[in-house]
């Protein structure tokens, strides 16, 4: 006979899944390898300075035992989980991860996976993971749309007159720009990449020296104006100091001829 044991015990048991290697397969292009590094980099600069998200780019969600056996469900293209620790992860598994499944997906589409992105995936991310928002985004041809868990069903997400999509989840808009998918703010400014950031605060650093140079020109050039102005009022003044000079030798000399005419002018 089996002798009974505790949850305890039977858990101590159970082998350690949190390192289980992620099994995706390599992106289908370069375009679809350029818009996930696009979705992954913005969102980690946008949040830099937050440690309670997860970021999985092109990783296996392991959600079940059974799924692991038959390799079923391959993960997202990208997804996040919030309210978790930041830090590297070879895969996501849901019951190493105090049962978390993602908030939200972004799956690429491409002509192998299209079909099985609309319809399989929508429909395991509802009603299994229940993930709050779910967008799919095709690289190549532009197709876009967004989804927000109802009752275990995703209901479209309306486009706002830009026609991109709010998440609630990200606190952001996506939208398509120069035909990548990107972020913008609630204010609608373009989520930067690092790249894009660095060349902006190279810009601002270019422009402030450029106004620094323009004001030592001004301050250089009001210091010119103002030796002019000092070289033309002690030019004047020695004009009028000559003029009293001339003044005064007439005066004198019109003293002498007056008095040699007799009059006295005392």
């Amino acid at each position: 006979m089996t002798a009974a044991i505790t949850a305890q015990e039977l858990d101590a048991q159970m082998p350690d899944a949190s390192q289980l290697l992620s099994d995706e397969p390599e992106m289908e292009s370069s375009l679809h390898y350029f818009q996930l590094m696009l979705l992954v980099a913005c969102l980690e600069l946008a949040w830099q300075d937050r440690q309670d998200f997860f970021i999985g780019a092109n990783l296996t969600v392991y959600f079940s035992r059974q799924q692991l056996k038959n390799r079923e469900f391959r993960g997202p293209d990208f997804f996040l989980v919030k309210n978790t620790e930041r830090r590297h992860r070879n895969s996501w598994v849901v019951w190493e991860e105090d049962g978390k499944y993602p908030d939200l997906i972004i799956e690429l589409l491409s002509p192998s996976t299209a079909s099985v992105d609309r319809n399989l995936k929508r429909r395991l991310y509802a009603e299994r993971f229940h993930t709050p928002e779910y967008f799919y985004f095709s690289p190549e041809t532009g197709e876009f749309a967004g989804f927000r868990l109802q009752l275990d069903q995703y209901a479209p997400i309306e486009a706002n007159e830009r026609g991109w999509l709010w998440s609630e989840v990200l606190g952001l808009f996506l939208g398509i720009y120069d035909q990548q998918l990107r972020y913008f703010s609630i204010e609608g400014s373009l989520l930067p990449t690092p790249q894009e950031a660095i060349q902006s605060e190279v810009a601002k650093g270019l422009a402030e020296v450029e106004r620094e140079r323009r004001r030592a020109v001004e301050a250089e050039r009001e210091v010119e104006r103002e030796r002019r102005r000092a070289v033309e009022a002690e030019r004047e003044a020695e004009q009028e100091r000559l003029r009293a000079v001339e003044a005064e030798l007439a005066l004198q000399a019109l003293r002498a001829k007056l008095e040699s005419l007799g009059v006295n002018l005392d």
